[in-house]
Protein backbone atom coordinates (compact mmCIF):
# COMPACT_ATOMS: atom_id res chain seq x y z
CA UNK A 1 0.00 0.00 0.00
CA UNK A 2 1.15 3.38 -1.65
CA UNK A 3 2.27 5.98 1.39
CA UNK A 4 2.17 9.60 2.01
CA UNK A 5 5.13 10.86 3.09
CA UNK A 6 5.50 14.21 4.98
CA UNK A 7 8.39 15.75 5.73
CA UNK A 8 7.48 18.37 8.85
CA UNK A 9 8.81 21.56 8.92
CA UNK A 10 9.01 23.13 12.77
CA UNK A 11 9.81 26.75 12.84
CA UNK A 12 13.69 27.08 12.82
CA UNK A 13 13.92 29.85 15.38
CA UNK A 14 12.20 28.06 17.77
CA UNK A 15 14.71 24.79 16.79
CA UNK A 16 17.95 26.75 16.70
CA UNK A 17 16.73 28.35 20.18
CA UNK A 18 16.14 24.76 21.82
CA UNK A 19 19.55 23.81 20.19
CA UNK A 20 21.50 26.83 22.13
CA UNK A 21 19.71 26.20 25.12
CA UNK A 22 19.47 22.10 25.77
CA UNK A 23 23.09 22.21 23.60
CA UNK A 24 21.29 18.94 21.48
CA UNK A 25 21.77 17.63 18.39
CA UNK A 26 19.70 19.97 16.14
CA UNK A 27 17.25 16.74 14.74
CA UNK A 28 16.25 17.07 18.68
CA UNK A 29 15.05 20.18 18.68
CA UNK A 30 13.28 19.66 15.58
CA UNK A 31 12.04 16.45 17.31
CA UNK A 32 10.54 18.31 20.12
CA UNK A 33 9.12 21.14 18.27
CA UNK A 34 6.71 18.93 15.91
CA UNK A 35 5.26 17.43 19.58
CA UNK A 36 4.68 21.27 20.05
CA UNK A 37 7.02 21.66 23.23
CA UNK A 38 8.71 25.56 21.92
CA UNK A 39 10.16 26.49 25.68
CA UNK A 40 12.97 25.48 27.36
CA UNK A 41 11.21 24.63 30.82
CA UNK A 42 9.03 22.18 28.68
CA UNK A 43 11.64 20.58 26.88
CA UNK A 44 13.33 20.16 30.33
CA UNK A 45 10.61 19.03 31.55
CA UNK A 46 10.18 16.72 29.06
CA UNK A 47 13.42 15.31 29.06
CA UNK A 48 13.56 15.18 33.01
CA UNK A 49 10.56 13.20 33.89
CA UNK A 50 9.41 13.26 37.38
CA UNK A 51 6.35 12.35 39.50
CA UNK A 52 6.52 15.76 41.07
CA UNK A 53 5.00 17.10 37.91
CA UNK A 54 1.91 15.40 37.82
CA UNK A 55 -1.07 17.42 38.46
CA UNK A 56 -2.86 17.89 41.49
CA UNK A 57 -5.26 14.73 41.67
CA UNK A 58 -8.25 16.07 44.01
CA UNK A 59 -9.09 17.93 40.73
CA UNK A 60 -10.98 14.92 39.15
CA UNK A 61 -14.52 15.39 39.83
CA UNK A 62 -16.16 13.16 42.30
CA UNK A 63 -12.46 12.46 43.83
CA UNK A 64 -13.21 14.08 47.31
CA UNK A 65 -16.38 12.34 47.31
CA UNK A 66 -14.60 8.97 46.35
CA UNK A 67 -11.93 9.47 48.79
CA UNK A 68 -14.51 10.22 52.08
CA UNK A 69 -16.38 7.15 51.05
CA UNK A 70 -13.52 4.45 51.23
CA UNK A 71 -12.05 6.50 53.98
CA UNK A 72 -15.63 5.65 55.83
CA UNK A 73 -15.05 1.82 54.83
CA UNK A 74 -11.36 1.56 56.32
CA UNK A 75 -12.88 2.98 59.93
CA UNK A 76 -15.99 0.79 59.82
CA UNK A 77 -14.08 -2.24 58.28
CA UNK A 78 -16.72 -2.94 55.85
CA UNK A 79 -16.55 -5.46 53.07
CA UNK A 80 -15.02 -3.71 49.37
CA UNK A 81 -15.48 -5.22 46.47
CA UNK A 82 -13.17 -4.25 43.70
CA UNK A 83 -15.00 -4.82 40.12
CA UNK A 84 -12.47 -4.96 36.99
CA UNK A 85 -11.97 -4.82 33.72
CA UNK A 86 -10.54 -8.11 31.68
CA UNK A 87 -7.82 -6.45 29.79
CA UNK A 88 -4.38 -5.22 31.45
CA UNK A 89 -5.42 -2.00 31.86
CA UNK A 90 -7.56 -3.13 34.56
CA UNK A 91 -6.04 -6.21 35.40
CA UNK A 92 -2.97 -3.51 36.64
CA UNK A 93 -5.76 -0.90 38.15
CA UNK A 94 -7.45 -3.98 40.23
CA UNK A 95 -3.60 -4.81 41.74
CA UNK A 96 -2.81 -2.19 42.93
CA UNK A 97 -5.72 -1.10 44.79
CA UNK A 98 -5.78 -4.39 45.88
CA UNK A 99 -2.20 -4.11 47.43
CA UNK A 100 -3.26 -0.67 49.20
CA UNK A 101 -6.42 -1.46 50.15
CA UNK A 102 -5.01 -5.03 52.09
CA UNK A 103 -1.81 -3.06 53.44
CA UNK A 104 -4.41 -0.81 55.43
CA UNK A 105 -6.48 -3.48 56.62
CA UNK A 106 -9.45 -3.93 54.65
CA UNK A 107 -11.67 -7.02 53.68
CA UNK A 108 -11.05 -6.32 50.17
CA UNK A 109 -12.40 -8.85 47.72
CA UNK A 110 -12.12 -8.62 43.65
CA UNK A 111 -14.15 -9.56 40.80
CA UNK A 112 -13.24 -10.11 36.96
CA UNK A 113 -16.07 -10.83 34.48
CA UNK A 114 -15.47 -13.67 32.02
CA UNK A 115 -15.31 -11.98 28.41
CA UNK A 116 -16.74 -14.15 26.44
CA UNK A 117 -19.94 -15.01 28.72
CA UNK A 118 -20.46 -11.98 30.49
CA UNK A 119 -18.72 -9.47 28.70
CA UNK A 120 -17.65 -6.01 29.50
CA UNK A 121 -18.84 -3.64 32.58
CA UNK A 122 -20.51 -4.10 35.81
CA UNK A 123 -24.01 -5.68 35.70
CA UNK A 124 -27.57 -6.52 37.63
CA UNK A 125 -26.87 -10.08 37.97
CA UNK A 126 -23.23 -9.31 39.50
CA UNK A 127 -24.64 -7.53 42.45
CA UNK A 128 -27.56 -10.20 43.24
CA UNK A 129 -25.60 -13.04 42.33
CA UNK A 130 -22.27 -12.43 43.98
CA UNK A 131 -22.20 -8.53 45.55
CA UNK A 132 -25.38 -9.45 48.22
CA UNK A 133 -24.53 -13.09 48.83
CA UNK A 134 -20.78 -12.10 49.58
CA UNK A 135 -22.28 -9.30 52.18
CA UNK A 136 -20.33 -6.16 50.05
CA UNK A 137 -20.83 -2.84 51.48
CA UNK A 138 -18.88 -0.88 48.74
CA UNK A 139 -18.00 -1.68 44.83
CA UNK A 140 -15.22 0.41 43.32
CA UNK A 141 -15.23 0.04 39.77
CA UNK A 142 -11.72 0.22 38.17
CA UNK A 143 -11.60 0.52 33.79
CA UNK A 144 -15.17 0.45 33.71
CA UNK A 145 -18.54 1.49 34.92
CA UNK A 146 -19.64 4.46 33.49
CA UNK A 147 -22.00 3.01 31.78
CA UNK A 148 -23.64 1.02 34.47
CA UNK A 149 -26.96 2.47 35.12
CA UNK A 150 -28.58 -0.04 35.85
CA UNK A 151 -26.57 -2.13 37.90
CA UNK A 152 -25.62 1.21 39.92
CA UNK A 153 -29.44 1.21 40.37
CA UNK A 154 -29.63 -2.18 41.27
CA UNK A 155 -27.02 -2.27 44.19
CA UNK A 156 -28.46 1.42 45.45
CA UNK A 157 -31.79 -0.51 46.04
CA UNK A 158 -29.63 -3.16 47.79
CA UNK A 159 -27.81 -0.98 50.07
CA UNK A 160 -24.68 -1.00 48.36
CA UNK A 161 -22.45 1.84 47.58
CA UNK A 162 -20.65 2.20 44.42
CA UNK A 163 -17.74 4.09 43.77
CA UNK A 164 -16.94 4.43 39.60
CA UNK A 165 -13.11 4.75 38.36
CA UNK A 166 -12.72 4.66 34.31
CA UNK A 167 -11.44 6.62 31.51
CA UNK A 168 -14.01 5.53 28.82
CA UNK A 169 -16.04 7.90 27.01
CA UNK A 170 -19.31 8.87 29.22
CA UNK A 171 -22.34 10.37 28.43
CA UNK A 172 -24.12 13.70 30.08
CA UNK A 173 -25.98 11.59 32.33
CA UNK A 174 -23.81 9.76 34.62
CA UNK A 175 -24.82 6.65 37.06
CA UNK A 176 -26.44 7.45 40.40
CA UNK A 177 -22.81 6.00 42.46
CA UNK A 178 -21.34 7.50 45.18
CA UNK A 179 -18.75 8.88 43.20
CA UNK A 180 -18.20 8.91 39.44
CA UNK A 181 -14.20 9.57 39.36
CA UNK A 182 -13.62 9.44 35.02
CA UNK A 183 -11.48 12.53 33.52
CA UNK A 184 -13.36 12.07 30.72
CA UNK A 185 -16.61 13.81 32.08
CA UNK A 186 -17.79 16.56 30.79
CA UNK A 187 -17.82 18.67 34.04
CA UNK A 188 -14.30 17.61 35.08
CA UNK A 189 -11.90 20.50 34.90
CA UNK A 190 -8.96 18.11 35.78
CA UNK A 191 -7.84 18.00 32.28
CA UNK A 192 -6.34 14.60 32.84
CA UNK A 193 -8.74 13.06 29.80
CA UNK A 194 -5.79 10.61 28.55
CA UNK A 195 -5.01 8.50 31.53
CA UNK A 196 -5.73 4.95 31.15
CA UNK A 197 -7.82 2.75 33.83
CA UNK A 198 -4.72 2.47 35.74
CA UNK A 199 -3.76 5.84 36.38
CA UNK A 200 -7.20 7.04 37.39
CA UNK A 201 -6.82 4.13 39.90
CA UNK A 202 -3.29 5.43 40.85
CA UNK A 203 -4.78 9.11 41.53
CA UNK A 204 -7.19 7.81 43.38
CA UNK A 205 -4.49 6.27 45.48
CA UNK A 206 -2.19 9.20 46.09
CA UNK A 207 -5.72 11.04 47.11
CA UNK A 208 -6.73 8.66 49.40
CA UNK A 209 -2.94 7.97 51.41
CA UNK A 210 -2.88 11.89 51.74
CA UNK A 211 -6.49 11.42 53.61
CA UNK A 212 -5.14 9.13 55.87
CA UNK A 213 -1.91 11.12 56.05
CA UNK A 214 -3.76 13.99 57.56
CA UNK A 215 -5.51 11.76 60.04
CA UNK A 216 -2.17 10.36 61.38
CA UNK A 217 -3.20 6.78 59.83
CA UNK A 218 0.20 6.10 59.08
CA UNK A 219 1.67 7.16 62.58
CA UNK A 220 1.63 3.12 63.60
CA UNK A 221 2.43 1.60 60.29
CA UNK A 222 4.49 1.54 56.98
CA UNK A 223 3.09 4.21 54.67
CA UNK A 224 2.86 2.65 51.25
CA UNK A 225 5.11 4.01 48.66
CA UNK A 226 3.37 4.57 45.55
CA UNK A 227 6.11 4.89 43.09
CA UNK A 228 6.57 0.98 43.78
CA UNK A 229 3.19 0.77 41.99
CA UNK A 230 4.52 2.35 38.80
CA UNK A 231 5.65 -1.24 37.50
CA UNK A 232 1.93 -2.25 37.14
CA UNK A 233 1.15 1.50 36.02
CA UNK A 234 2.98 1.60 32.99
CA UNK A 235 2.11 -2.12 31.98
CA UNK A 236 -1.46 -0.77 31.92
CA UNK A 237 -0.80 2.45 30.48
CA UNK A 238 1.46 0.73 27.56
CA UNK A 239 -1.36 -1.71 26.73
CA UNK A 240 -4.21 0.76 26.69
CA UNK A 241 -2.23 2.43 23.85
CA UNK A 242 -3.41 5.90 25.28
CA UNK A 243 -1.17 9.08 23.91
CA UNK A 244 2.08 9.08 26.38
CA UNK A 245 1.74 12.67 26.57
CA UNK A 246 2.03 14.27 29.87
CA UNK A 247 0.68 12.51 32.82
CA UNK A 248 0.86 9.13 30.87
CA UNK A 249 4.32 9.94 29.99
CA UNK A 250 5.68 10.47 33.71
CA UNK A 251 3.97 7.17 34.87
CA UNK A 252 5.62 5.09 32.22
CA UNK A 253 8.85 5.99 32.06
CA UNK A 254 8.55 6.10 35.76
CA UNK A 255 7.87 2.44 35.41
CA UNK A 256 10.16 1.49 32.89
CA UNK A 257 12.75 2.37 34.57
CA UNK A 258 11.83 0.11 37.67
CA UNK A 259 10.17 -2.37 36.16
CA UNK A 260 13.87 -4.46 35.99
CA UNK A 261 13.96 -4.26 39.39
CA UNK A 262 10.82 -5.21 39.90
CA UNK A 263 9.72 -6.92 43.69
CA UNK A 264 7.02 -9.16 41.72
CA UNK A 265 7.30 -12.50 41.22
CA UNK A 266 5.06 -12.40 39.05
CA UNK A 267 6.60 -9.87 36.64
CA UNK A 268 9.92 -11.31 37.24
CA UNK A 269 8.85 -14.98 35.73
CA UNK A 270 6.84 -13.48 33.01
CA UNK A 271 10.19 -11.18 31.74
CA UNK A 272 12.47 -14.22 32.21
CA UNK A 273 9.94 -16.32 29.70
CA UNK A 274 9.82 -13.08 27.32
CA UNK A 275 14.11 -12.52 27.35
CA UNK A 276 13.54 -9.31 28.59
CA UNK A 277 16.53 -7.54 29.23
CA UNK A 278 15.82 -6.29 32.27
CA UNK A 279 18.89 -3.22 32.53
CA UNK A 280 16.50 -1.70 29.45
CA UNK A 281 13.44 -2.86 29.19
CA UNK A 282 11.75 -0.64 26.79
CA UNK A 283 8.24 -0.06 25.46
CA UNK A 284 8.54 -2.88 22.83
CA UNK A 285 9.10 -5.62 25.27
CA UNK A 286 5.61 -4.26 26.91
CA UNK A 287 3.84 -4.15 24.40
CA UNK A 288 4.64 -7.14 22.16
CA UNK A 289 6.13 -9.53 25.11
CA UNK A 290 4.41 -8.99 28.66
CA UNK A 291 1.41 -7.56 27.65
CA UNK A 292 0.20 -9.85 24.93
CA UNK A 293 0.82 -12.75 27.36
CA UNK A 294 -1.15 -11.12 29.95
CA UNK A 295 -4.28 -10.52 28.25
CA UNK A 296 -4.39 -13.92 26.69
CA UNK A 297 -5.54 -15.16 29.60
CA UNK A 298 -8.71 -13.27 29.22
CA UNK A 299 -8.94 -13.80 26.04
CA UNK A 300 -8.73 -17.72 25.89
CA UNK A 301 -9.64 -18.40 29.51
CA UNK A 302 -10.14 -15.83 32.09
CA UNK A 303 -8.21 -12.78 33.36
CA UNK A 304 -8.02 -13.88 36.80
CA UNK A 305 -5.30 -15.79 35.93
CA UNK A 306 -3.31 -12.88 34.92
CA UNK A 307 -4.36 -11.11 38.45
CA UNK A 308 -2.91 -13.93 40.31
CA UNK A 309 0.74 -13.92 38.31
CA UNK A 310 0.89 -10.20 39.59
CA UNK A 311 -0.59 -10.72 43.12
CA UNK A 312 1.40 -13.75 44.12
CA UNK A 313 4.90 -13.95 46.37
CA UNK A 314 5.50 -17.16 45.52
CA UNK A 315 8.01 -17.77 42.96
CA UNK A 316 7.60 -21.09 41.62
CA UNK A 317 3.45 -20.62 41.52
CA UNK A 318 4.60 -17.23 39.29
CA UNK A 319 6.71 -19.66 37.12
CA UNK A 320 3.81 -22.01 36.84
CA UNK A 321 1.26 -19.28 35.96
CA UNK A 322 3.99 -17.38 33.69
CA UNK A 323 4.36 -20.49 31.58
CA UNK A 324 0.63 -20.87 31.41
CA UNK A 325 -0.12 -17.59 30.19
CA UNK A 326 2.93 -18.32 27.24
CA UNK A 327 1.01 -21.45 26.00
CA UNK A 328 -2.59 -19.58 26.06
CA UNK A 329 -0.49 -16.75 23.59
CA UNK A 330 1.14 -19.68 21.36
CA UNK A 331 -2.54 -21.02 21.25
CA UNK A 332 -4.18 -17.48 20.67
CA UNK A 333 -1.58 -16.52 18.41
CA UNK A 334 -2.47 -19.73 16.15
CA UNK A 335 -6.12 -19.08 16.52
CA UNK A 336 -5.57 -15.53 15.37
CA UNK A 337 -3.71 -16.77 12.25
CA UNK A 338 -6.43 -18.83 11.06
CA UNK A 339 -9.18 -16.39 11.49
CA UNK A 340 -6.69 -13.95 9.19
CA UNK A 341 -6.46 -16.23 6.52
CA UNK A 342 -10.13 -17.18 6.90
CA UNK A 343 -10.97 -13.29 6.41
CA UNK A 344 -8.13 -12.70 3.57
CA UNK A 345 -9.12 -15.31 1.66
CA UNK A 346 -12.87 -14.09 1.49
CA UNK A 347 -11.61 -10.55 0.36
CA UNK A 348 -9.63 -12.78 -2.49
CA UNK A 349 -12.96 -14.21 -3.19
CA UNK A 350 -14.75 -10.91 -2.88
CA UNK A 351 -12.93 -8.04 -4.04
CA UNK A 352 -15.74 -5.38 -4.43
CA UNK A 353 -15.58 -5.52 -0.42
CA UNK A 354 -11.97 -3.45 -0.49
CA UNK A 355 -14.05 -0.43 -2.83
CA UNK A 356 -15.92 -0.15 0.20
CA UNK A 357 -14.50 2.62 3.37
CA UNK A 358 -15.42 0.36 5.67
CA UNK A 359 -15.20 -3.46 5.98
CA UNK A 360 -17.73 -5.41 7.93
CA UNK A 361 -17.13 -8.94 8.10
CA UNK A 362 -19.20 -11.88 10.43
CA UNK A 363 -18.87 -15.71 10.72
CA UNK A 364 -20.25 -18.03 13.20
CA UNK A 365 -17.72 -19.57 15.71
CA UNK A 366 -15.29 -17.16 15.32
CA UNK A 367 -13.36 -16.81 18.78
CA UNK A 368 -14.47 -13.09 20.28
CA UNK A 369 -11.36 -13.02 22.32
CA UNK A 370 -8.75 -12.36 19.52
CA UNK A 371 -11.37 -10.57 17.42
CA UNK A 372 -9.24 -7.14 18.37
CA UNK A 373 -6.31 -8.62 17.33
CA UNK A 374 -7.58 -9.51 14.20
CA UNK A 375 -9.43 -6.52 13.20
CA UNK A 376 -6.10 -4.52 13.93
CA UNK A 377 -4.03 -6.21 11.12
CA UNK A 378 -6.79 -6.30 8.49
CA UNK A 379 -6.64 -2.38 9.25
CA UNK A 380 -2.61 -2.29 9.61
CA UNK A 381 -2.83 -4.20 5.96
CA UNK A 382 -6.10 -2.06 4.20
CA UNK A 383 -6.38 0.92 6.56
CA UNK A 384 -9.84 1.52 6.51
CA UNK A 385 -12.35 0.87 9.89
CA UNK A 386 -12.81 -2.75 10.41
CA UNK A 387 -15.61 -4.31 12.49
CA UNK A 388 -15.45 -8.18 12.96
CA UNK A 389 -18.59 -10.36 14.60
CA UNK A 390 -18.82 -13.49 15.56
CA UNK A 391 -22.27 -15.14 16.01
CA UNK A 392 -24.18 -17.84 18.42
CA UNK A 393 -27.93 -17.88 18.83
CA UNK A 394 -28.78 -15.40 17.14
CA UNK A 395 -26.18 -12.87 18.73
CA UNK A 396 -23.21 -11.33 17.48
CA UNK A 397 -20.34 -9.71 19.23
CA UNK A 398 -17.60 -8.20 17.98
CA UNK A 399 -14.61 -5.88 17.85
CA UNK A 400 -14.12 -2.68 15.99
CA UNK A 401 -10.80 -0.86 15.10
CA UNK A 402 -10.67 2.40 12.98
CA UNK A 403 -7.51 4.67 11.60
CA UNK A 404 -6.64 7.94 13.58
CA UNK A 405 -8.57 10.25 11.92
CA UNK A 406 -11.66 8.43 11.96
CA UNK A 407 -13.41 8.45 15.01
CA UNK A 408 -14.98 4.80 15.53
CA UNK A 409 -17.11 5.74 18.68
CA UNK A 410 -18.91 8.73 16.97
CA UNK A 411 -19.18 6.08 13.61
CA UNK A 412 -20.74 3.45 16.02
CA UNK A 413 -22.87 6.37 18.12
CA UNK A 414 -24.92 7.01 15.13
CA UNK A 415 -25.93 3.51 14.42
CA UNK A 416 -26.87 3.01 17.47
CA UNK A 417 -30.64 1.60 16.48
CA UNK A 418 -28.83 -0.91 14.75
CA UNK A 419 -26.87 -2.37 18.21
CA UNK A 420 -27.91 -3.52 20.98
CA UNK A 421 -24.79 -2.05 23.07
CA UNK A 422 -21.47 -0.56 22.66
CA UNK A 423 -18.19 1.15 24.02
CA UNK A 424 -14.77 2.15 23.47
CA UNK A 425 -12.72 4.97 22.07
CA UNK A 426 -12.06 6.79 18.83
CA UNK A 427 -9.87 3.31 17.70
CA UNK A 428 -11.14 0.69 19.23
CA UNK A 429 -14.28 -0.78 20.76
CA UNK A 430 -17.01 -3.47 21.60
CA UNK A 431 -20.31 -4.54 20.41
CA UNK A 432 -22.99 -6.58 20.93
CA UNK A 433 -25.84 -6.97 17.98
CA UNK A 434 -28.97 -9.41 16.85
CA UNK A 435 -27.56 -11.47 14.03
CA UNK A 436 -29.96 -10.46 11.88
CA UNK A 437 -29.57 -6.77 12.34
CA UNK A 438 -25.68 -7.66 10.77
CA UNK A 439 -26.24 -6.80 7.07
CA UNK A 440 -28.24 -3.28 7.92
CA UNK A 441 -25.94 -2.14 10.70
CA UNK A 442 -23.27 -2.71 7.53
CA UNK A 443 -24.81 -0.23 4.96
CA UNK A 444 -25.58 2.25 7.80
CA UNK A 445 -21.95 2.46 8.92
CA UNK A 446 -20.38 2.47 5.63
CA UNK A 447 -22.89 5.45 4.59
CA UNK A 448 -22.05 7.24 8.35
CA UNK A 449 -18.17 6.39 7.94
CA UNK A 450 -18.69 7.92 4.29
CA UNK A 451 -19.86 10.69 5.62
CA UNK A 452 -17.52 11.55 8.19
CA UNK A 453 -14.49 10.86 6.42
CA UNK A 454 -12.27 12.91 3.82
CA UNK A 455 -10.53 10.71 0.74
CA UNK A 456 -7.72 11.55 1.95
CA UNK A 457 -8.65 9.90 5.32
CA UNK A 458 -7.93 6.48 3.88
CA UNK A 459 -4.48 7.46 2.50
CA UNK A 460 -2.10 6.23 5.34
CA UNK A 461 0.75 9.02 6.08
CA UNK A 462 4.20 8.63 7.92
CA UNK A 463 5.57 11.89 9.32
CA UNK A 464 9.04 12.51 8.76
CA UNK A 465 10.67 14.26 11.56
CA UNK A 466 13.66 15.47 9.64
CA UNK A 467 15.80 14.64 6.82
CA UNK A 468 19.26 13.02 8.14
CA UNK A 469 21.98 12.02 6.08
CA UNK A 470 24.22 9.30 7.35
CA UNK A 471 27.40 11.41 8.71
CA UNK A 472 25.09 13.76 11.01
CA UNK A 473 24.22 10.14 12.82
CA UNK A 474 26.81 9.58 15.86
CA UNK A 475 26.55 7.72 19.20
CA UNK A 476 25.89 11.08 20.74
CA UNK A 477 22.44 11.41 18.84
CA UNK A 478 21.46 8.00 19.66
CA UNK A 479 21.67 8.92 23.12
CA UNK A 480 20.26 11.58 23.00
CA UNK A 481 17.12 10.19 20.60
CA UNK A 482 16.78 7.35 23.93
CA UNK A 483 16.27 10.80 26.30
CA UNK A 484 13.06 11.16 24.17
CA UNK A 485 11.67 7.92 25.38
CA UNK A 486 8.92 5.70 25.91
CA UNK A 487 7.60 6.22 22.95
CA UNK A 488 4.02 5.26 21.73
CA UNK A 489 0.75 7.36 20.42
CA UNK A 490 1.43 10.78 21.00
CA UNK A 491 5.17 10.50 21.17
CA UNK A 492 6.02 8.32 18.48
CA UNK A 493 9.64 7.06 17.69
CA UNK A 494 11.07 9.63 15.50
CA UNK A 495 11.42 8.93 12.03
CA UNK A 496 14.22 10.41 9.81
CA UNK A 497 14.74 10.39 5.59
CA UNK A 498 17.77 9.81 3.91
CA UNK A 499 17.91 9.81 0.10
CA UNK A 500 20.33 7.62 -2.51
CA UNK A 501 21.10 4.60 -0.40
CA UNK A 502 23.16 2.08 -1.22
CA UNK A 503 23.01 -1.50 -0.46
CA UNK A 504 26.25 -3.22 0.29
CA UNK A 505 24.74 -6.48 1.20
CA UNK A 506 21.46 -8.18 2.01
CA UNK A 507 20.63 -11.28 3.87
CA UNK A 508 17.33 -12.79 5.24
CA UNK A 509 16.38 -13.28 8.24
CA UNK A 510 13.58 -15.47 9.20
CA UNK A 511 10.78 -15.83 6.95
CA UNK A 512 10.32 -12.25 6.33
CA UNK A 513 13.06 -9.59 7.92
CA UNK A 514 15.87 -8.51 5.63
CA UNK A 515 18.97 -7.37 7.28
CA UNK A 516 21.51 -5.26 5.23
CA UNK A 517 24.47 -3.13 4.90
CA UNK A 518 23.87 0.61 3.84
CA UNK A 519 25.65 3.13 2.84
CA UNK A 520 25.63 6.61 1.84
CA UNK A 521 28.36 8.78 -0.15
CA UNK A 522 28.45 12.45 0.47
CA UNK A 523 31.02 14.10 -1.58
CA UNK A 524 34.21 12.19 -0.84
CA UNK A 525 32.68 10.86 2.87
CA UNK A 526 30.77 7.36 2.49
CA UNK A 527 29.83 6.49 5.91
CA UNK A 528 28.02 2.82 6.28
CA UNK A 529 25.18 1.19 8.97
CA UNK A 530 23.75 -1.79 10.02
CA UNK A 531 20.21 -2.07 9.01
CA UNK A 532 17.07 -4.41 9.50
CA UNK A 533 13.50 -4.36 7.43
CA UNK A 534 11.04 -6.07 9.39
CA UNK A 535 7.96 -7.50 7.94
CA UNK A 536 8.81 -7.06 4.20
CA UNK A 537 7.09 -10.07 1.67
CA UNK A 538 10.31 -11.90 1.13
CA UNK A 539 9.19 -11.57 -2.75
CA UNK A 540 9.85 -8.56 -3.35
CA UNK A 541 13.21 -8.25 -5.33
CA UNK A 542 16.20 -7.05 -3.67
CA UNK A 543 17.44 -3.36 -5.20
CA UNK A 544 20.73 -2.66 -5.38
CA UNK A 545 20.08 1.49 -3.83
CA UNK A 546 17.49 3.61 -2.56
CA UNK A 547 15.79 6.75 -3.79
CA UNK A 548 14.91 7.70 -0.45
CA UNK A 549 14.36 5.57 2.90
CA UNK A 550 11.97 6.14 6.29
CA UNK A 551 13.89 5.36 8.92
CA UNK A 552 14.86 4.74 12.78
CA UNK A 553 17.98 4.78 14.73
CA UNK A 554 18.63 2.33 17.65
CA UNK A 555 21.26 1.35 19.52
CA UNK A 556 21.36 -2.69 18.85
CA UNK A 557 22.37 -4.23 22.68
CA UNK A 558 23.47 -7.70 22.26
CA UNK A 559 26.26 -9.94 24.90
CA UNK A 560 26.52 -6.76 26.85
CA UNK A 561 27.39 -4.18 23.71
CA UNK A 562 25.97 -1.98 21.62
CA UNK A 563 26.43 -0.87 18.14
CA UNK A 564 24.01 1.48 16.21
CA UNK A 565 21.03 -0.06 14.05
CA UNK A 566 18.95 1.53 11.35
CA UNK A 567 15.29 0.28 11.49
CA UNK A 568 13.66 0.72 8.25
CA UNK A 569 10.13 1.87 8.21
CA UNK A 570 9.53 2.65 4.11
CA UNK A 571 11.55 2.53 0.84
Amino acid sequence: MEKAWQILKPDIHLVEKLCRILKCHPAIASILVNRNIFSSEDALNFLNTSLRHLGPPFTIKDMDAAVERILTAIMHREKILIFGDYDVDGITATTILLEFLRSVGVQVSYYIPHRTNEGFGLKKNHISDHALPNGINLIITVDCGSDSHDAVEAARHSGIDVIITDHHIISDIIPPAVAVVNPKRCDCPSGFHDLAGVGVSLYLLICLRKKLRDINFWQDRPEPNLKSYCDLVALGTLADMVPLTKENRTLARTGLDIIGRTHRPGLKALMEICKTNKHAVDTDDIVFGLVPRLNSAGRMDHASTSLELLTTRDFETAEKIANSLNKMNQNRRRIENKILIQVNHHLKKNPHLLRKSTLVLAQEGWHLGVLGIVASRIVKKYFRPVVLITTADGIGRGSARSIPSINLYKGLSACANDIENFGGHSMAAGLKIKAKNIDKFEINFENTICRMAKPDDFIPKIFIDCILDFEDISDKLIDELESLKPFGMGNNEPLFMASNINVVSSTMVGNNHRRMVLSQRKGRTEKTFNSIHFNIDPDTSLKKNFDQIAFRIRWNRWNGRKTAQLVIEET
